[in-house]
């Protein structure tokens, strides 16, 4: 809770002192441009300088490992509102070398759950339900491969409009250089 008291402290400085002027802008991507990537936080400022984005350029959507693997979830949900309501016309999956993702073993993640307190019968009541834990919980062998999952469901969605360009690279969180994977 320290942390989150600093933070709020800080906040209150930064408000009145206006320091937020110089990030205003509106709501829409000036660069029609939606990007997903991992929520890795070595790439909170890096992914932004490596590519020269600002505030405002793009909307950013982020989840563990870049990943979509069903085409109904939340981010595809995001990516389509992105696109319809505020004109992004390129969306750019960006995935990244050195990712935990590649390395989260479902069985290991449910014993780390059961150690922190969760119930076994908490899981396995999710687990009747209809969730598919080692399916939510699964990682990839293969950024690559992960980053071309999900651009071709994204390029292949019902709803995405043909005009969309849709693209995939990998990012190194130590250097910043991009690869491209798949490009429209």
């Amino acid at each position: 809770m320290v942390h989150l008291d600093d933070m709020l402290a800080y906040n209150e400085k930064f408000v009145a002192g206006k320091k937020y002027i110089p990030y205003e802008t509106n709501s829409r991507p000036n660069k029609e441009m939606v990007i997903l990537t991992c929520m890795e936080s070595r790439l909170i400022e890096l992914l932004l300088r490596a590519l020269n984005l600002k505030n405002g350029d793009v909307k950013m959507l982020k989840n563990a490992g870049a990943m979509i693997r069903k085409p109904y979830d939340t981010i595809m949900k995001s990516i389509l509102v992105a696109i319809y309501e505020l004109g992004a016309k390129e969306v750019v999956v960006i995935g990244h070398y050195d990712c935990g993702m590649s390395q989260t073993i479902p069985s290991e993640l449910k014993e780390k759950m059961i150690v922190n307190g969760i119930k076994q019968e908490t899981i396995q009541t999710i687990e009747r339900s209809g969730i598919d834990f080692e399916e939510e919980f699964s990682g990839f062998e293969s950024v690559e491969d992960s980053v071309k999952q999900s651009v071709s469901i994204i390029r292949h969605h019902p709803l995405l409009p043909e005009y969309v360009k849709v693209h995939g690279l990998v990012i190194d969180p130590k250097t910043g250089k991009v690869d491209v994977i798949t490009r429209e």
